[in-house]
């Protein structure tokens, strides 16, 4: 069976991040289309390091919808704030197979000036 496009793109990803990591965490971006998610990630360990949504309950309240670059700025800066409370500074992007474009963008720069390293 044929892989979709979109499939062989975060395969792609992923197989770069594997390569170039160096056994850095994953900063991990999942966007729909109402809501946006990261989560760091270390895959030696299999664990979820610190998350972040759209979707708490401080969020829903403080935004109008999570479906925008304010919502994904917002969601950048508060896993930075919790990956640097866990102790993680350095981290590799995995994008997925979304575009580096849009609330992608805005999330990792917004975590970037939050203070994470990638």
């Amino acid at each position: 069976m044929a892989q979709k496009t979109g499939d062989r793109r975060k395969a792609r990803v992923r197989r770069a991040i594997r390569a170039h990591g160096y056994g850095r965490p994953r900063l991990s971006v999942f966007r729909s289309s109402a809501q946006i998610y990261a989560q760091v990630i270390d895959d030696e360990k299999g664990v979820t390091i610190a998350s972040a949504s759209s979707l708490e309950k401080a969020n829903r309240d403080a935004l109008k919808t999570g479906a925008n670059i304010e919502a994904a700025k917002h969601v950048g800066k508060q896993i930075a704030e919790r990956a640097l409370q866990a102790g993680v500074k350095q981290v590799v992007f995995d994008r997925g197979g979304y575009l580096f474009h849009g609330r992608v963008k805005a999330l990792a720069e917004a975590a970037r000036e939050g203070g994470l390293d990638f």
